[in-house]
C-alpha cells in the first residue's frame, strides 16, 4: 500500500450566480433561471428562479420548497421597488434565512404564475389556467436531476392559495404544504353572497398593474420578452376585469375557483395559519376546506391580522403571538420531505381565542355541543344607511392586491354600529339570556330567515357585557334576490363569552363600508330566523405556549360599542347536548 495520500476529488463547480457575485442572491445559495411550459397544453411559458445550496455539488439531490404566485417579479413584488440590478425576489428571504434552508439541504424555487414576472399568458385569478401552472411547477421541480422528487409548497396570501391548489391537484410528488393566511374560496374576496365588496374592480386592476410591471434593464432578453406579453395581448387585462365582476357564486367561473369544495378527499399534509379577525383574507370556507381535506393537518389559528407566523412589530412582539414558527415549519417539512421523525412533538392545532389565551387541539373546530337559536320576528328598512366614517373608505385607486387590501370596515372604529334605540328602522336586535357559565362560540355560525321582500341583509354578532359594553365579533351580508328563504354562513370564529354575557344578534340593512350593496328601499319583514352555533367548553382546554397577539387589542378598540336597550333575552346560549 502506497504511503502517498490520495487527493480528494473536487466537487463539481456550481453553475449560476452566488451572493458574492450578486447581493440579491441569498447567502449560501446559487441562483439560476429556468423556463418550462404550463400543463394545460397552451403556449404559456413559465419562468422560475432556482436557488440551490452553494455548499453542495451541482448534481446533489435535495428536496424542493416551491413557491408559486404573482409576487416574484425581479423588479418588485407588487410594484417597482427601486432595484437597480436584477436578481431573485426577496419575498420570502425571511424564510430562507430564518430556517437556514440552504444549509439544511433544501432547494428553493419561485415560479411566476402566467402573466406575471417572466411568464407569458393571461392572469387567471386561480382559475384553470393558474391551476395548470401549479401542476406544471410541481412536476418540473420533482423531475429535475438535482431533486429528490419530493416537493413542499410555501406561501402567504396569494402564494398560500396556490399551495391549496397544489393539494387539490393530488400530485404524488407534493409531500407537504405550508399556507399562511390564504383564501379558501376565491369568490368571497370580491363578493359576499351576491353583494360586491369595495375591491370588486380594485383587486383585478391591482393584479393587472402587477402583471404589466416592466422588467429591469439587465434582465435577459427572454425574461423581458415574456414580461411584455400583455403589450401584445391587451385582452388579458380587460378579460381579467370582466370575468371577476360576476356576482353569481354558482356560476362555472366561480365554481372552478371554489378551492374548499375541490379539496374533498385530498390528503397532502397541510400546515395553515388563519386569523379569525383578519381584515384581509378572512376565515371564510376554512372549516369547509379542512373538513373536505383528509390528510394530516396542522394549524395556528388566532386573533391576528394579515401577517406571517414569524413576523414581529417594532416592539419585537410576534404578531401571531406564538414562538418558533420556523422551527415548527421545518420539523413539518423534514418529516414529510426527508422522512425524519421530529424530536419535538408539536400539537396539531394551536388556537388563540378572543381572550388572548392559547390552547392545543387535535382538530379544528372541536365543539362540545351545538344549538339552533330561534330568533323573534322583526323588520328593517333596507336603505343602506352608511356608517359615519364611510367617506374614509379607500377608492379603486388604492392598492387592492391581496397583500395590501384592508377591509374598509376596519376604518369605521366606534361608528360601525347602530345602537338599538327606539325608532331605529335600519336594523333590529335580538338577545340571548345571560350565560350561566363561560363558553365559546367556535366554527362557522349560519343564519337563515324568511324575508318578505327583496333587498339586502346584514347580520352581526355581539358579545355584550352586563353593563352594555359590546364587541362585534362576526358579520356577513347577503343579497335577498326575492321574497322567501335566505341562508348564509358568517365568518368562522373562536370567541369566548364570560359568565353573565349575552349574545346580541343584529339584523338589518348593509350599513357598513365593507360592501357595496344597492339598497332596495323595501321594508323587509323577517320571520322564522334561526342562528346555528357550535359551542365549546373552555374548561376542556389544554393550554399551550403563546402570547396575546397585538392586533387583538386593536380589533377590540375598533369594534367596541356601548349598546343601549339590551333586553333580558329570548333564547338561551348555553352548553348542552350536541344535536
Amino acid at each position: 500500500m502506497s504511503g502517498t495520500a490520495t487527493a480528494a476529488t473536487p466537487a463539481p463547480a456550481q453553475q449560476g450566480i452566488t451572493h458574492e457575485e450578486n447581493p440579491r442572491v441569498p447567502e449560501g445559495a446559487v441562483w439560476t433561471e429556468a423556463y418550462f411550459p404550463s400543463a394545460d397544453g397552451s403556449d404559456v411559458e413559465l419562468h422560475a428562479d432556482v436557488l440551490r445550496p452553494a455548499n453542495l455539488p451541482s448534481d446533489a439531490k435535495t428536496p424542493v420548497i416551491l413557491a408559486v404566485g404573482p409576487y416574484f417579479g425581479h423588479a418588485g413584488q407588487t410594484g417597482p421597488e427601486g432595484w437597480t440590478a436584477t436578481g431573485p425576489s426577496n419575498r420570502f428571504e425571511d424564510f430562507t434565512s430564518g430556517t437556514d434552508l440552504f444549509a439544511r439541504g433544501y432547494s428553493y424555487v419561485m415560479v411566476d404564475l402566467r402573466g406575471f414576472g417572466g411568464s407569458t399568458g393571461c392572469l387567471d385569478w386561480v382559475g384553470p389556467g393558474e391551476q395548470a401552472d401549479v401542476k406544471a411547477a410541481i412536476r418540473w421541480a420533482a423531475k429535475q436531476p438535482w431533486s429528490t422528487g419530493k416537493v413542499g409548497m410555501y406561501g402567504k396570501s396569494y402564494d398560500a392559495v396556490t399551495g391549496l391548489v397544489g393539494n387539490n391537484l393530488r400530485i404524488g410528488a407534493l409531500k407537504a404544504v405550508v399556507a399562511q393566511e390564504p383564501l379558501w374560496n376565491m369568490y368571497p374576496y370580491l363578493f359576499s353572497n351576491g353583494v360586491p365588496r369595495p375591491n370588486v374592480t380594485g383587486t383585478p386592476n391591482a393584479y393587472n398593474g402587477i402583471a404589466t410591471m416592466a422588467a429591469l434593464a439587465d434582465d435577459t432578453d427572454h425574461y423581458k420578452a415574456n414580461a411584455n406579453y400583455e403589450k401584445s395581448h391587451p385582452e388579458c387585462l380587460s378579460d381579467n376585469l370582466a370575468n371577476n365582476n360576476n356576482p353569481d357564486p354558482d356560476s362555472p367561473y366561480w365554481s372552478a375557483r371554489n378551492l374548499a369544495a375541490q379539496a374533498r378527499g385530498t390528503s397532502t399534509p397541510l400546515f395553515i395559519t388563519q386569523g379569525f379577525i383578519e381584515n384581509n383574507t378572512k376565515p371564510e370556507d376554512v372549516e369547509k376546506y379542512l373538513a373536505n381535506h383528509n390528510g394530516v393537518e396542522r394549524g395556528w389559528m388566532g386573533q391576528w391580522e394579515h401577517v406571517r407566523g414569524n413576523e414581529r412589530n417594532s416592539q419585537g412582539q410576534l404578531l401571531q403571538g406564538r414562538a418558533d414558527f420556523f422551527g415548527e415549519v421545518m420539523r413539518f417539512y423534514d418529516r414529510y420531505l426527508k422522512i425524519v421523525k421530529p424530536e419535538v412533538q408539536d400539537p396539531a392545532f394551536d388556537i388563540e381565542d378572543s381572550t388572548g389565551v392559547w390552547r392545543e387541539q387535535s382538530t379544528w373546530p372541536t365543539p362540545s355541543s351545538s344549538t339552533v337559536a330561534a330568533l323573534p320576528d322583526g323588520q328593517y328598512v333596507d336603505d343602506g344607511r352608511p356608517s359615519v366614517l364611510a367617506a374614509q373608505t379607500a377608492s379603486d385607486g388604492e392598492q387592492w392586491d391581496m397583500e395590501h387590501y384592508t377591509d374598509p370596515a376596519s376604518l369605521e372604529m366606534r361608528s360601525l354600529a347602530v345602537a338599538p334605540l327606539a325608532g331605529d328602522t335600519h336594523s333590529y336586535f335580538n338577545w340571548s339570556t345571560p350565560t350561566t357559565s363561560r363558553l365559546r362560540i367556535t366554527a362557522t355560525p349560519r343564519f337563515t330567515m324568511d324575508a318578505s321582500a327583496s333587498g339586502n341583509v346584514m347580520v352581526r354578532l355581539w358579545d355584550v357585557a352586563p353593563n352594555g359594553t359590546a364587541v362585534m365579533f362576526d358579520e356577513n351580508v347577503a343579497l335577498v334576490r326575492q321574497a322567501g328563504r335566505v341562508a348564509f354562513d358568517l365568518k368562522s370564529t373562536d370567541w369566548t363569552f364570560e359568565e353573565g354575557h349575552q349574545l346580541g344578534v343584529q339584523v338589518g340593512t348593509i350599513g357598513a363600508s365593507g360592501w357595496r350593496g344597492t339598497p332596495s328601499g323595501n321594508t323587509i319583514q323577517v320571520t322564522g330566523a334561526r342562528l346555528s352555533l357550535a359551542l365549546q367548553d373552555p374548561q376542556l382546554d389544554v393550554p399551550t405556549q403563546g402570547d396575546r397577539s397585538p392586533f387583538l387589542n386593536t380589533y377590540r378598540r375598533q369594534y367596541t360599542q356601548t349598546l343601549t336597550g339590551v333586553g333580558e333575552g329570548t333564547f338561551p346560549l348555553a352548553l348542552g347536548t350536541r344535536h
